[in-house]
C-alpha cells in the first residue's frame, strides 16, 4: 500500500468518480456493442470495423474507465476500475504517474516530439481524400469487396492519373498499389514520419486515438472517449471521399472527382483538423506528466 505523503493527488468522493466512470461508460457502450454484436454475426462494416481492427485497443478495455493519474478515487477497489495498474492506498485506489513503465519512455520521447511536430506544423489541405482512389489504382484488388465501387475502373485511374498525389501519412501510402506509389510527390518511410506528418491530414487525426489508448489507463477516460470520437469522424470523411459506394450504410458520397465534391472535402478535413486541435494539446500534456 502506498502511504500518503508518496504522491501528491486529487481526491474525487466516490460518487463523483462513479457519475464519471458510469457516463463514459454510457457513452462507449453502444460502439463496443455493436462492434461484439456484428462480430457475432460474422457481420463487417468498411468503416467502423477499422476503429478496432487497425487500431488494437481491446472491446473489453475501452469500457474500462480511468480519471487518469494522481487522482485518489475514494472508496475504490481494484474491481471498481477494472485496471491493475491502480495502486492502494488508505482512502481508496490512485494510479501514479510515477507507475508508468520505464521500459515505455522511449515511447514517450518519441510520442512528445511527433504530438508537438504535427501541432506546431503548417496544416495543408490540398490531399483531396485521394488514398482511396490510390490504394485501387491499376489494381484489381479492392480492400473492401463487400461494397460495391461507386465510380467505373477507369475513371478511378483517370482521376489519379489527372493531378499528383500528396499523401503525407506513411500509414495511408503504404497501402497504396504498386502502380500508385511513385505517383506520390514524397516517398515516405515510417522512419520519417515525424518529419512529414501534419494536422491537416485526416488520417493523422485518427490517429489521436491510438496515442490516447497506448497509455491507457494513465491517460483519462474521457479524453480517449473523445479522441475516440475524433476518429469516427475522420473515419467517416474518410470513406465518405472514397470511391466505394456506402449508401446502402447511410454513407453519403463526397465525390471529390467533381469540384464541388473537392470543396466540400476540403472543409470537412478543415472541421477535422479544428476538433482535432485541442485534443492533441491534451495528449500532449498527458504523455509529458509521464516523461521522467
Amino acid at each position: 500500500m502506498l502511504t500518503n505523503n508518496v504522491i501528491s493527488s486529487e481526491r474525487l468522493p466516490r460518487l463523483v468518480w462513479e457519475a464519471r466512470r458510469d457516463a463514459y461508460q454510457e457513452r462507449m457502450q453502444p460502439w463496443v456493442q455493436a462492434r461484439t454484436e456484428r462480430m457475432s454475426r460474422h457481420q463487417k462494416h468498411p468503416v467502423y470495423d477499422f476503429l478496432f481492427e487497425y487500431y488494437s485497443f481491446r472491446a473489453s478495455h475501452m469500457l474500462r474507465w480511468s480519471p487518469g493519474v494522481n487522482h485518489v478515487l475514494e472508496g475504490a477497489t481494484r474491481e471498481d476500475v477494472g485496471w491493475r495498474e491502480f495502486e492502494v492506498v488508505e482512502q481508496g485506489l490512485v494510479l501514479p504517474a510515477f507507475a508508468f513503465p520505464m521500459h515505455r519512455q522511449t515511447y514517450l520521447k518519441w510520442a512528445i516530439e511527433y504530438l508537438d511536430a504535427t501541432s506546431q506544423r503548417e496544416p495543408t489541405f490540398t490531399c483531396l481524400g485521394l488514398h482511396e482512389w490510390a490504394m485501387v489504382y491499376r489494381d484489381p484488388t479492392v480492400r473492401h469487396p463487400q461494397m460495391p465501387l461507386r465510380i467505373a475502373r477507369a475513371a478511378i485511374d483517370a482521376i489519379v492519373e489527372s493531378q499528383p498525389l500528396r499523401c503525407t501519412h506513411f500509414d495511408a501510402y503504404r497501402f497504396f498499389s504498386a502502380a500508385a506509389v511513385p505517383r506520390n510527390r514524397i516517398a515516405l518511410t515510417r522512419a520519417d514520419t515525424t518529419q512529414h506528418d501534419q494536422a491537416g491530414c485526416i488520417h493523422v487525426n485518427m490517429d489521436l486515438y491510438k496515442f490516447a489508448y497506448l497509455i491507457a489507463p494513465y491517460c483519462p477516460s474521457e479524453l480517449l472517449a473523445d479522441a475516440f470520437q475524433m476518429a469516427r469522424t475522420a473515419r467517416e470523411v474518410d470513406m465518405r471521399a472514397s470511391p466505394y459506394d456506402l449508401t446502402s450504410l447511410g454513407f453519403e458520397p463526397v465525390r471529390i472527382e467533381t469540384r464541388e465534391g473537392r470543396e466540400e472535402y476540403i472543409e470537412l478535413q478543415r472541421e477535422v483538423f479544428r476538433a482535432g486541435q485541442p485534443i492533441r494539446a491534451k495528449l500532449l500534456n498527458a504523455h509529458r506528466v509521464l516523461l521522467r
